[in-house]
């Protein structure tokens, strides 16, 4: 290697050196090459001993080491790309070496990540989401460049989110991220990772074996169903409503509606317009665009025809284009649902007319916004409600999964369907009855010989036939007695009947210590 300045003319035709130094050695295929330094002479030299190390790599074909990927990551981005050109750098390796940054919002001539989810389908929210996480994980770990990632670090910054914190007196001023905030986070980053390396512009992703937590243990806004009684309460306060966040009660009513009878999601019904509907021909049916769905393709879901009788009315006056509902804001329409629930429990607390029952109301969580068990009834809540309901109605699970658009049945059964007031004492209703109670009653009938039978007396039927006169008579106790009864009846014809009646209780006779019903054995009235 050797460092050198060289020589020019100026325009008086004296000979000047440089202030720029050169590198001059030979690469991994022995070509004599040129390759501009700095102006100080000694930053030259290390460069070209780095270049040097370089070019042992190449011929060796070996990876390279983290103390020579990471000068290359600070080289200027002029002199990489000499490098890339000369053939001691991988092209697609200097596009990585670029700050994480970059590689997100991507560059005027390599498009980056958040490209790459916009060209996948995802929705302008989901890509502005994922790509905020991931910053947030750069940032807070200090992430400049690919080869400062860590498994360790990212975990470790993910768990710091978890802490709450708390003021000088100990009480906790603000939660920590919820496990699922966590775990939204670190799929975002693996995420971005995973398409590093299947972009060619890394080798390994460093996180691919991080997990995330089991979000069962640390549920912060765990939704429950509305009622059948919630919703109409919720319907018939909202329709005479005020004007909230620029829509009418008449309006919110119909987007409530429409949201607990189909379970479409806040931007699915936003997305809805009049062309939306079919609502002629006795299968209405109502449609959600793709590029609206979460899943991606279009779905067509059917409709009431009370609902669709009410829409013929609500859209009269909609224009084809226009959005169905001026909905606001996703964190608005979380307010406007709420006051509404708000608004439609005073009203119901208000119609008790006796104390005792104003009372009762007040302790019960009926249209509460969060129950007593820490559940809440938001929004999304309805959709909630609509898998609730169809699992209420007896709607086979298939079926139900369909409607909800999962892709999972577990998420359909588990998640998105609650039990209602009354099913479970409704289903325990139907168990079997356990307690003792019957048999010590069953038991005490049998030892009185009063379990459903008639004692028999002498002038019965059954009497007479066994031959006894008079006075009380009694069943044969052994069968040396039946047989001899049934000898004196074969000798009298018109004992038949009750020889045939004999012949149907001898195996209960036997037993001696029960009387018996002749409703249960005459064979003449019961064949």
């Amino acid at each position: 290697m050797r460092v050198f300045q060289t020589t020019y003319k100026d325009i008086h035709g004296q000979t000047q050196k440089t202030a720029r130094w050169y590198i001059e050695l030979a690469d991994h295929l022995g070509t004599r090459r040129r390759i501009p330094g700095l102006t100080d002479r000694r930053a030259t030299e290390a460069i070209g001993r780095n270049i040097e190390k370089l070019v042992r790599f190449k011929v060796s074909g070996e990876p390279l080491d983290p103390v020579l990927t990471k000068w290359v990551e600070s080289l200027i981005p002029k002199l990489r790309t000499n490098l890339a050109k000369i053939g001691l750098l991988n092209a697609t390796k200097v596009a990585a070496l670029r700050p994480l940054v970059e590689h997100i919002d991507g560059a005027p001539d390599t498009p980056g990540w958040r490209q790459h989810l916009t060209a996948k389908g995802g929705t302008g929210e989901h890509v502005k989401k994922s790509c905020a996480r991931v910053r947030r994980i750069l940032d807070g770990c200090r992430f400049a460049f690919w080869s400062d990632i860590s498994a360790s670090r990212t975990s470790a910054f993910l768990h710091e989110l978890r802490a709450d914190k708390a003021d000088a007196k100990g009480k906790v001023t603000r939660r920590g991220i919820s496990a699922a905030t966590f775990n939204h986070h670190l799929v975002a980053f693996k995420s971005f990772c995973k398409w590093m390396v299947k972009d060619g512009r890394a080798s390994e992703s460093p996180v691919a074996h991080l997990d995330g937590l089991n979000v069962k243990t640390d549920r912060r806004h765990e939704r429950r169903a509305l009622t059948v009684d919630e919703l109409r309460w919720l319907l018939d306060i909202t329709r005479n409503g005020p004007k909230r966040y620029g829509m009418t009660g008449v309006e919110r009513v119909m987007l409530y509606r429409i949201a607990a009878e189909t379970g479409f999601r806040a931007n699915e019904l936003r997305s809805l317009t009049r062309a939306s509907f079919k609502l002629d021909g006795d299968k209405p049916s109502v449609t959600v665009q793709a590029g609206y769905s979460k899943r991606r393709r279009e779905d067509m879901l059917p409709l009431r025809a009370d609902t669709a009788a009410d829409l013929h009315d609500f859209l009269s006056v909609k224009l084809p284009g226009v959005a169905m509902f001026n909905m606001p804001r996703a964190d608005e329409v979380a307010d406007m649902f709420k006051a509404d629930l708000a608004d439609a429990r005073e009203a119901w607390l208000a119609d008790a007319t006796l104390p005792q029952e104003r009372e009762k109301r007040q302790a019960s969580s009926f249209l509460c916004y969060c129950d007593a068990a820490g559940l809440y009834a938001d929004f999304h809540a309805l959709r909630h409600t609509t898998g609730s309901l169809l699992a209420a109605s007896g709607a086979h699970p298939k079926v139900a999964q369909s409607l909800m658009r999962h892709s999972d049945i577990n998420l359909t059964m588990s998640l998105y369907t609650h039990t209602l007031a009354g099913q479970e004492a409704d289903a325990v209703a139907t168990l079997p009855r356990l307690d003792i109670s019957p048999i010590k009653q069953q038991a005490k009938a049998k030892a009185t010989g009063t379990d459903n039978v008639q004692a028999v007396t002498g002038d019965s039927v059954l009497g007479r036939g066994l031959g006894w006169k008079g006075g009380k008579s009694r069943i044969p106790a052994n069968a040396g007695e039946q047989n001899h009864a049934r000898a004196e009846n074969a000798k009298h014809p018109e004992n038949i009947e009750e020889n045939q009646c004999l012949q149907g209780v001898s195996d209960t006779a036997s037993e001696g210590n029960r009387t018996l019903n002749i409703r249960f054995t005459k064979a003449v009235l019961y064949h």
